[in-house]
Formats: structure tokens, sequence, C-alpha cells
């Protein structure tokens, strides 16, 4: 009855993410070769949605864990320690995607047309799932994989195994090798037995059938987890690097950023500003604000990196007080509420006690045209110039390092003066710096400029860490790998994160084995790619 009842669920599941396939991305055009909602363009929509952050992921795992644990800002007060709530979130919406992403293979499988013609929507498949299953497996470490998402094939599978993660990043290196590889851009190509070419169309909502940037998201994705794995597996690992970089494979670069844009996709993204409003506990910390200013001037007159004051604002007393990233007993508590709606209508109002500075209110309020972030251009430089600094797969080049990181960093100012640029509600929008302004920042300011630094691969961090600001996730398996990311006080042991309880009533028998091996379902387990 056990086996049967999960079976069930699995059905509901696959059910529940096929009937939800438009939700949010209401506004798609029918594509002739897909009529209904059982055809592959939506199921790969469904897909595509599935990137959206969940509500509960980012209040319990961002905002409660992530941000505190690699310190990109100060959690002032850990008043929510149902950290499992954020990982059934996104154990969840990984594996209901994962059962469309299986129904997708096994019609690519059962296909009795020209094979050839699917390779496009096949290679996008692959690095889509790819991407979802990376972000899984470095923060849970060991996950079921190959078995996985098949409970509507068989029973057998309705208790999928546990994976290595070692096995999973191997597997899904080689596979999106072989996307990049097999992707037709030429709209009028054939196949060698004369076919078209099939196309997702207007289902494909993250690049719009562009499928020259699916190449570039492929191997930008190739190199990023390649250089994650390196200290591991360096014979399996350098030469995927040495292939994109040498062979210099084309890579996101600027205003390429995958990312989701709400207003694009016609969907309200309320998910961030709730997660900012209900939980209010995270303000501007010590050791983010001690890289992006010179003093602790309370005016901000030593802020040299524009970035500080897109992602953050002053406190109700127009002043940067700064939260101690590890707080003394009497440290005066935070409070106010600069997070609330009603900053809309009355945008000083933040609370008498919001002493300390807290998050930008548009960049967590903006539910329109703030987006998502997936893969910046900018951390793909970084990613090359660590390659180039430490000679990984290639010759160690310092003029190369140098290079990445500095184009790195002014595309990473330039892509978030982009964003307030074009954010309608964004009032009182901080100064916008020009080309040359920029470049100064880059190559002079001692804290950023890489010319003469004695320790480059520092920078490389610390920038590579600072641009990751709304993507807490990298930024902790960054500090995880490197142990040299910006920090106060101990060591990072926090490695990863327990699986969540569902798992252990819904795969009991295989969940048992594996916490077995591992020892303990800790955060003190260290995933496969850390030494």
């Amino acid at each position: 009855m056990r086996k049967l009842k999960h079976f069930y669920i699995g059905i509901t599941f696959l059910f529940l993410a096929l009937v939800s396939c438009e939700n949010d991305f209401e506004e798609l055009n029918q594509n002739p070769f897909f009529p209904t909602q059982t055809e592959i363009g939506p199921l790969f929509n469904g897909v595509i949605q599935s990137l959206q952050l969940g509500w509960n992921e980012q209040f319990y795992l961002h905002n409660e864990a992530l941000y505190g644990i690699t310190q990109l800002a100060a959690l002032t007060e850990e008043a929510w320690q149902n950290i499992s709530i954020g990982t059934e979130d996104v154990w969840q919406d990984y594996y209901v995607a994962l059962a469309n992403i299986r129904a997708l293979e096994r019609r690519f499988e059962d296909f009795e047309g020209d094979i050839e013609s699917l390779n496009n929507v096949k290679a996008q498949l692959i690095i889509i799932k790819a991407f979802k299953t990376f972000k899984l497996t470095d923060l849970f470490g060991d996950v079921p994989y190959f078995d996985a998402g098949k409970g509507f094939e068989s029973l057998e599978f309705v208790e999928p195994k546990f994976d290595s993660q070692e096995e999973i990043y191997k597997s899904l290196l080689s596979d999106l090798e072989w996307a990049a590889n097999n992707i037709n851009i030429d709209p009028s190509a054939l196949t060698a037995a004369g076919e078209s070419f099939v196309s997702f169309g207007s289902f494909d909502n993250l690049f719009d059938s562009n499928l020259n940037l699916w190449i570039k998201f492929a191997n930008s994705l190739r190199l990023k987890h390649a250089v994650r794995m390196v200290e591991k597996d360096p014979s399996f690992a350098e030469p995927i690097i040495k292939d994109v970089l040498e062979n210099d494979l084309p890579l996101i670069k600027q205003g390429e950023d995958v990312a989701l844009y709400p207003e694009k996709l016609d969907w309200q993204k309320e998910s961030t500003h709730w997660s900012f409003r209900e939980h209010n506990n995270l303000r501007l910390g010590s050791n983010i604000w001690k890289e992006m200013s010179d003093s602790d001037d309370p005016s901000g007159s030593g802020i040299f990196d524009p970035r500080c004051l897109i992602w953050f604002e002053v406190n109700n007393e127009m002043q940067w007080n700064i939260y101690p990233q590890i707080p003394i007993l009497d440290t005066e508590p935070s409070g106010g509420f600069p997070y609330e709606g009603s900053r809309d209508i009355n945008y000083d109002s933040k609370g008498l006690k919001n002493i300390y500075a807290p998050f930008n209110y548009y960049l967590i309020r903006d539910d329109s045209q703030i987006p998502e972030l997936i893969l910046t251009a900018a951390e793909v430089k970084f990613i090359e110039a660590e390659a180039y600094a430490r000679g990984l797969g290639v010759a160690q080049d310092d003029g190369d390092a140098r290079s990445a990181y500095s184009t790195g960093v002014a595309t990473s100012f330039r892509f978030w003066q982009n964003l307030v640029l074009n954010t309608d509600i964004w009032a009182n929008k901080p100064p916008i710096l020009s080309e040359g302004d920029i470049q100064a920042i880059v190559n002079t300011n001692p804290k950023i400029s890489i010319f003469g630094n004695d320790d480059p691969l520092k920078l490389i961090y610390i920038q590579r860490w600072l641009d990751s600001f709304r993507q807490p996730w990298e930024a902790y398996a960054l500090s995880r790998r490197t142990m040299a990311t910006p920090r106060e006080g101990a060591a990072i042991n926090h490695f990863r994160f327990a699986y969540p309880p569902s798992e252990s009533i819904n795969n009991p028998n295989k969940w048992a084995e594996q916490v077995s091996k591992m020892g303990s379902d800790s955060p003190n387990v260290k995933v496969w790619w850390m030494n």
C-alpha cells in the first residue's frame, strides 16, 4: 500500500505540474507545433516557470539562513528557525519540475520520426535540467537523480535511490557538452533526412528561442561547475575548462545575463517583497560594508562602490548605521518597518526603531522589473579570472586574469545601474556613474583595482561574492569551496542543508541508507566537491 500511495502522489504532482504550466506566464502566444496543453511546448514552459524562486525558499532559506551564513548581510535576530520549510520548498519544486522533464524525455524517446530533428529541444531541456540539478545538489550533496521523477513509469522508481554528487556532476557536464555541440542555430537548416528542426517556439520564455544564448548558457555552466569541482577531480574538470577557454567557446557576456524578468513574462513577482516584509531581520552588516566603503562615516562619504546605494539605503535618521556582523551582548536591537508596503506612499517612514541601514526598499519591493537572477555575465568573467589566475586547465596568465576580473567588476556595476535606470517605481534613484567614473574605480580604487595587488585571487573571490548579492546560494557555494570570501569571526562551518522531513516519509528506505552512509544528516557534512 505504501508504494501505491507514493505512486499516486507522484502522479498527482505531475498532474499539478501540467495544470500549472501557464500560471504566472499568462500571455503566451499559441505555437502551431504544440496546439494542446498536453504537448511538449507547455510542458517545457512549466519547467522554465519552475526557475522562479519559491516564497518559502526566499524567506526561510535565503533570509533566515544564507545571508547570515555567507555574511552578505547581517541577520539581526534568528527568529524563524523552521529552515526545513525552505528546504521543502526547494525540494518539492525540483522534483515536480523533474517529473515534467522526465515526461518530455519519454516523449523524445518514443518519437517515431527523424530523431535528429529533436536535437535543439533535447539540448534546451538538458541545459535547464543541468542548472536545476546543480543548484539542488550543491545545497544538499547526494540526491535522488538518475531514477527520480520516473514514478509515473514504474513502481520501481517510486522510492528512488540517492546518487553521489560526483556521479551527478560528471553526468551533467557530459550532457552539457552534447547540448552545446548539437544545437543548430540556422533557422533554415534541415536534418540529414531533410526534416526541419523542432522548436519550442513561443514557449521558450527564457531566451525567446535565441539558440545562440542557449549554447552560451551551456558553455557557461560547463565552465562554472568544472571550476567548482576542480579540486576534487582535476583530471576530469581541467579538460573542460581548457576546452571552453582555449577554444574561445561562446559564453554569456554583458547584456545577456540569464534571468527571469517578471514584466516580460507577465508575472507579478510578489514573493521577494513578502519574504523581506514578513521576515524583517536583515540589515546592512559590517562585513559587506567594509568592502564597499572606506570609512564608517554615517554620512556615507566613504562609499566607493555604486552598488552599495542600490542594494542598501540609510536608516530612519538618514544615516549609514551598520549592524555588527558579530553582535555583542549590548548591541541595540533592530526594528522598524523598512520593508512595509506603506512606504509606497510615504517612503521616508521606516519606523523609529529602524536604526540600522536596511536593504534598499525598491530593490525588494519591485515586482515587475527587478529580475530573478540565474547567471550573470559578471560571474562568468570572475570564473574566467580565477581559471587564469590559478592556471586551471589553461596556462597561468596574470594578464588574462586581470583583464577578465576588471571586465567582471565593470560589468557588474553596469548591470545594477541599468536595472535602476529601467525600474519605473524606483524613486530617489542613486547617482548613475559615467563609463569614465566606472573605469576609474575599477582601475584605481585600492580595494577594487587588481593592478599592483599582491593577492589577485582574493580580489576575484571578493567581487564574485559581491556580485552574487541577490543569489545567496551562489555565495554559499563560493564560500564553502574557497574558504576565502570576506568574513568576520570564525570560518564558515555550515556545508550543506539537511534533507527536508518529507523525504524521510516519502522515501524512507533510501533516505535511511543515505543518512547511514553520510554518518549524519547535518550541516557539518561536507559536499563532495569540498576539500
